[in-house]
């Protein structure tokens, strides 16, 4: 088979580029070098949907965020995604700060930034209790949101298959060579597919795909961020997203609920060479911890439940890097999708989506294509007469698994046999919250590990945490 078009890349654009193709009568395929989609930026970063103040004028950095932070809601609505629009302050400590704060300000009413406005003191311990007495002042953006990036990466990509997209998963791609018709031939280790379009959707490895056509015009800076995850009980200390003012290594260290109703903060910043180097150090901790702080003085330590890094691919271009690749008109590059990227998502599918229409003239639309992904069942968020009711037709649902998140049998088994269903313990983890509590799996692990291996027809031995080689289980003591 010849696909129209190969999505190389199955993070939250990627996945989002495939669902608005999905919606025409072309044949369209994403690959993904991970076993599940989410696996790169898209599973850890701060969740933040961007007013779009920061950004350059006419950029699209500018363009997409605010567009897409616009697109987001009823996205999440559609796709059956948590979104919660709760805004957004950039504190100031000091008349510097406050400098930047107007400048901030400005950028933001020239990128067309709705509600933008500057607050003093008092209103901005009216809004946050909580934020260091010291500040003098903030930036208030109450268009801006918080969204779960990687329940919208499997959704955006569940509904895409749905629609008829193909997802190939450990598929990385080796070499891309040219067949007789001009079309691209892309090859992993185990297989080949060949499509007339490439979107270039690869994340810190983007450059490395585009070298493989000849094109060497950017490249890309692994940016390590390291972040710390509070529980529940912290939930509160602050209501909205709380930035420190920006400097030139990005939006510094944020406090940000989750819309799991956890506390967030970070991401550091580091400019690393190794790609996938996703470790975590006490001093990037410390630093991290150290920082939020001057923000938010009496958030309690022994309430951080895990810690976890992120890498954005910082491009050698201040924007992102989106177009046709001068090196062939038919290869199209999303490149150096760094922050705002998640707000931008969706605002960048809808270009991509217009690029392809421009070379693919006279597509039609599906008759059947449905852009609505049906929402996963939440025991925790059901009445005791809908779990009753829902226990009555399927008693899988009423057999807790993870006390924490109250996660059942059920819920796990239907991410496990979902459209872009679940392969590893990670994959059930971010398709249900199991082992997102404050045990962090250490008495639901076991479960869905036996229940993996059961529904995939797998040994003990043969169950993942996040494909290749990461079992959990490496044999028996006796």
């Amino acid at each position: 088979m010849v696909y129209d078009v190969a999505i190389v890349g199955a993070g939250v654009v990627g996945a989002l580029i495939a669902r608005e193709l999905s919606k025409y009568e072309i044949k369209t395929v994403l690959l993904e070098k991970l076993n599940d989609v989410a696996q790169g930026t898209t599973k850890a970063n701060s969740a933040i949907v961007h007013a779009g103040y920061d950004a350059v004028p006419g950029t699209f950095k500018a363009a997409l965020n605010v567009e897409g932070t616009r697109l987001m809601s009823s996205l999440c609505r559609d796709l059956s995604v948590p979104y919660k629009n709760i805004g957004s302050l950039v504190v100031g400590f000091s008349q510097e700060d406050i400098k930047t704060i107007e400048s901030l300000f400005h950028r933001g009413k020239k990128n067309h930034v709705p509600q933008l406005e500057i607050i003093g003191r008092e209103r901005l311990l009216e809004l946050e209790p909580n934020i260091n007495g010291q500040a003098v002042g903030a930036l208030y953006a109450p268009s801006a949101g918080i969204v779960c990036p990687y329940e919208l990466c499997i959704a955006a990509a569940e509904n895409a298959v749905i629609n008829g997209v193909r997802l190939m998963r450990n598929f990385e791609v080796r070499s891309i060579n040219s067949d007789n018709n001009g079309d691209f031939v892309i090859s992993s280790d185990n297989d080949k597919v060949t499509a007339k379009y490439i979107i270039n959707a690869a994340g810190v490895y983007s450059d490395v795909i585009a070298a493989m056509i000849g094109d060497n015009s950017f490249s890309i800076t692994p940016r390590k961020g390291e972040y710390l995850l509070l529980d529940k009980s912290m939930s509160g200390i602050v209501s909205r997203t709380v930035f420190q003012c920006p400097n030139k290594m990005g939006k510094g260290v944020l406090i940000t609920p989750t819309v799991d109703n956890n506390v967030l903060i970070g991401p550091s910043a580091e400019d690393i060479e190794e790609r996938d180097d996703l470790s975590t150090t006490e001093s990037g901790l410390r630093s991290v911890r150290e920082s939020v702080q001057k923000s938010v003085p009496n958030f309690i330590i022994r309430d951080i439940i895990t810690s976890f890094t992120g890498i954005r691919a910082h491009g050698s271009s201040d924007d992102f890097i989106i177009g046709k690749s001068s090196a062939n008109e038919k290869f199209i590059n999303v490149a150096g999708i760094e922050s705002p990227g998640l707000s931008a998502a969706p605002a960048i599918a809808v270009y991509v989506e217009k690029i392809i229409l421009s070379e693919l003239p006279g597509l039609k639309v599906k008759e059947n294509y449905n852009p609505i992904r049906e929402k996963p069942v939440r025991f925790r968020e059901l009445s005791t007469a809908q779990r009753k009711a829902l226990i009555a037709k399927n008693k899988a649902y009423g057999r807790i698994v993870c006390r924490c998140e109250t996660v059942t049998q059920g819920e796990i088994l239907d991410a496990i046999r979902s459209p872009v269903g679940a392969t590893d313990v990670d994959g059930v983890k971010r398709r249900t919250r199991s082992g997102m509590g404050r045990c962090q799996g250490g008495f639901c692990g076991s479960k869905v590990v036996e229940i993996l291996a059961r529904e995939l027809g797998t040994t003990l031995d043969g169950v993942t945490k996040f494909g290749g080689e990461s079992k959990f289980v490496i044999g028996k003591t006796k």
